[in-house]
């Protein structure tokens, strides 16, 4: 199936929609309209929704590489999240109680070279009238394209930063029709995503096959 990225993110967007703007008796037309109104204000600033990050996105790489995550939870740092849905730069997590787990967790974040991340409460009913609305956002340091895509210069680092060190532990090398799920984030086509254009992708292929090929994985992992 071909890879329609303004579908996608169409899509994506109807299902946050969906699910994080409250329905019950107890939040009335007027602050329902207002989430609304500022759940498509945030989705333009922070990007398409998406299902999951690349392994080297900011927001999901403190984890451990060989039990890689590409969601944000407890396995990369974030204490409290609830009710949870994904922008390409940030995320909203509706937890009942004040939200203040997840505001410490990220100030507890080591620090990155590519991007600050930053959490904080929303004034807004989202998901449930008795949860708290938490925005994570991934600020990056270097721009991003035009079309709000992770340049190549920005992903190719940090995917090597990533995965160039797993040469110590790994024993199989695996293809890049196995890693595209970790490269590229998904939704995702064959050489895109929502989070890099079809000129990155290829390039990202080019460079993992190289790797690869490199024999420093160890031999390449047969379908």
């Amino acid at each position: 199936m071909v890879f329609r990225a303004d579908e996608a993110a169409r899509i994506g967007y109807e299902q946050v929609e969906n699910y994080l703007l409250p329905r019950s008796r107890e939040v009335s037309e007027a602050d329902r309209a207002h989430s609304k109104k500022a759940l498509l204000e945030i989705a333009n600033k922070l990007g398409p929704v998406i299902d999951s990050y690349p392994t080297w996105h900011p927001l999901v790489t403190h984890h451990d590489s060989q039990h890689p995550t590409t969601t944000p939870s407890d396995q990369c740092g974030y204490k409290g999240l609830d009710h949870t849905r994904f922008f390409a730069n940030g995320f909203i997590t509706c937890p009942y109680g004040d939200g203040q787990k997840i505001i410490d967790s990220v100030r507890e974040l080591p620090p990155q070279h590519a991007a600050t991340i930053t959490a904080r409460i929303l004034d807004l009913k989202l998901y449930n009238p008795n949860a708290t609305p938490v925005l994570v956002e991934c600020i990056w340091k270097k721009p991003l394209e035009a079309n709000g895509m992770i340049p190549l210069s920005t992903a190719i680092p940090l995917i090597l930063e990533k995965e160039v060190p797993c040469w110590e532990w790994a024993q199989v090398a695996e293809t890049w029709e196995s890693m595209r799920h970790y490269l590229l984030g998904s939704p995702h086509g064959s050489r895109s995503s929502l989070f890099v254009s079809q000129e990155t992708g290829q390039a990202i292929k080019k460079v993992w096959n190289e790797l690869i090929n490199t024999g420093m994985f160890g031999p390449i992992k047969e379908r």
